[in-house]
C-alpha cells in the first residue's frame, strides 16, 4: 500500500492521481504540479492509500511532478490568471462571432504559468475551428486548445440548483456520469413526466441511481402488483404498493362478492401467485437466451 494524492485541476475533468509522503500533504491544500496540460494549481481533494488494482485502473503520476506547496505569488498568480481569463472569454466570443461558428463557449481555463488556455465549448454539430485556434493564439500569444464537451459537462462546469435545493451533484461531488435509465425511474414509481425526473442539462437525473440498488433488491423479495397473497382476511389481489414503506393495497372480495380495498404490511402478506406480468416478463426472456 501506498500513499496517494488526489488532485483537482480547473483543466482536468477527473481527479489525478499522485504518489506522496505521508504528513507532507494535507486535505483541501493548495500544490503546483506539473500536468499534461503544463504547470497547475491543484486542490487536494483525496489522501489516502492504494493498492496493486488501484494502481492498475488509475494513473497515478510520480511525485516529483508535484512541485511545491503554493505560495503567496502562486496565488496571486492564479487571481490575475481569473482575470486574464474573463477577458480571453470575450475575445473568443467575439472571433466566434466574426467567423460565424456554431458554437457556445463554457468556460476559459489556463494554466498557471499561461503557456496554454483551454476553450470548452458545446455545438450541435462538428465545427471546425482551425482558423479560429489560430485567431486566438495570436491574440492571447499563448498555445490555445478547444474541447467539445456535451451538455452533462456544461451543467457541472456552470452549476447551479437542482430541484431538491441543493447545488447539481455533478458540481459538488460527483467525478464520473454514470449510466441512467428510464428504467430507475420505472423501478421507482416515480412519475414519467421527462420535466420530473430530468435535470437541468435536460437528461435524466443523476440521483436516480442512488436508491436503484436498494429498489432492486426489494423488488425481488416484495409482491409485485397483480400477486395473488394470503392476508390476515383472506386471499387478494396487490393493486399498488409502496416497497418503502413496505404498504400494500389489496384487492378482495367480502362474502357479499363486494370487492373491496384494504392496506396491508408487508409482514402479514403471503405471496400466494405470483403476477401473470412477471411470467410473461420471464418467458420472454427465456425466448432471447435461446
Amino acid at each position: 500500500m501506498e500513499k496517494i494524492l488526489g488532485v483537482r485541476f480547473r483543466t482536468v475533468k477527473n481527479m489525478t492521481y499522485y504518489k506522496g509522503e505521508e504528513n507532507k500533504f494535507f486535505f483541501g491544500e493548495e500544490i503546483v504540479c506539473k500536468t499534461k496540460n503544463g504547470i497547475e494549481l491543484g486542490n487536494i481533494s483525496f489522501i489516502g492509500e492504494f493498492d496493486d488494482n488501484q494502481f492498475k485502473k488509475f494513473e497515478v503520476n510520480e511525485e516529483k511532478d508535484i512541485l511545491r506547496k503554493a505560495t503567496d505569488e502562486d496565488l496571486k498568480q492564479h487571481k490575475e490568471n481569473l482575470k486574464f481569463e474573463e477577458q480571453a472569454l470575450k475575445i473568443g466570443i467575439s472571433c466566434i462571432k466574426k467567423q460565424n461558428l456554431d458554437m457556445n463557449v463554457v468556460e476559459v481555463v489556463g494554466t498557471l504559468d499561461r503557456s496554454k488556455i483551454i476553450f470548452f465549448f458545446t455545438s450541435d454539430e462538428r465545427v471546425d475551428f482551425r482558423v479560429l485556434v489560430r485567431t486566438l493564439a495570436y491574440h492571447l500569444h499563448a498555445r490555445v486548445e478547444l474541447k467539445q464537451i456535451g451538455i452533462r459537462d456544461e451543467a457541472k462546469m456552470v452549476c447551479g440548483l437542482g430541484v431538491c435545493g441543493r447545488p447539481f451533484c455533478c458540481s459538488s461531488f460527483l467525478t464520473d456520469f454514470n449510466h441512467v435509465s428510464i428504467k430507475m425511474a420505472k423501478d421507482q414509481n416515480l412519475s414519467l413526466n421527462p420535466k420530473k425526473i430530468s435535470g437541468c442539462c435536460g437528461k435524466l437525473m443523476c440521483c436516480l441511481q442512488y436508491e436503484q440498488d436498494s429498489y432492486n433488491f426489494l423488488n425481488k423479495v416484495c409482491p409485485k402488483i397483480g400477486s395473488v397473497v394470503m392476508s390476515p382476511d383472506g386471499e387478494g389481489v396487490v393493486v399498488n404498493g409502496n416497497p418503502l414503506t413496505g404498504k400494500y393495497r389489496l384487492k378482495f372480495q367480502d362474502q357479499n362478492e363486494e370487492e373491496i380495498e384494504r392496506v396491508y404490511n408487508k409482514e402479514s402478506l403471503k405471496i400466494i401467485k405470483e403476477s401473470k406480468l412477471k411470467k410473461k416478463s420471464s418467458k420472454k426472456k427465456k425466448k432471447t437466451e435461446l
